[in-house]
C-alpha cells in the first residue's frame, strides 16, 4: 500500500470523503413512537462514512448539541479519522501569504 501522502487509484464512488450528520426526531410529536415530518431537533450526530481508498475505516461518532457545534464536531471527526483539509482558492484569498 502507498504512504499516505501518495496518490492511488479511487474507485469512481470513492473520490470523495464523506461524513453523515444525522438529526434527531425523538419526543417532537405528543404521541410516543411517531414523528412529526420534516421536523428535527438542531442537534444529533456526525458519523464519517468508510472509504476503503482514502483508508477510512469509521470510529465513534461525535454529537453535536446545536447547529453552532456542528462546525466544532465535522472537526472534531475529520481530525479522529486523519483527515486533512487542504484550503481551497475561496478561503485562500482571505489569509495573507509571505513572499
Amino acid at each position: 500500500m502507498p504512504k499516505n501522502n501518495a496518490s492511488r487509484k479511487a474507485a469512481p464512488n470513492e473520490k470523495m470523503i464523506e461524513l453523515r450528520i444525522r438529526l434527531w426526531t425523538n419526543n417532537i410529536s405528543e404521541t410516543a413512537g411517531e414523528i412529526i415530518p420534516k421536523h428535527a431537533w438542531d442537534s444529533g450526530m456526525i458519523y464519517m462514512q468508510r472509504n476503503a481508498s482514502h483508508g477510512i475505516e469509521p470510529k465513534k461518532p461525535k454529537p453535536f448539541h446545536s447547529l453552532m457545534g456542528l462546525t466544532a464536531s465535522i472537526e472534531k471527526v475529520l481530525i479522529n479519522h486523519g483527515v486533512q483539509l487542504r484550503q481551497s482558492r475561496t478561503t485562500r484569498k482571505y489569509f495573507e501569504t509571505e513572499n
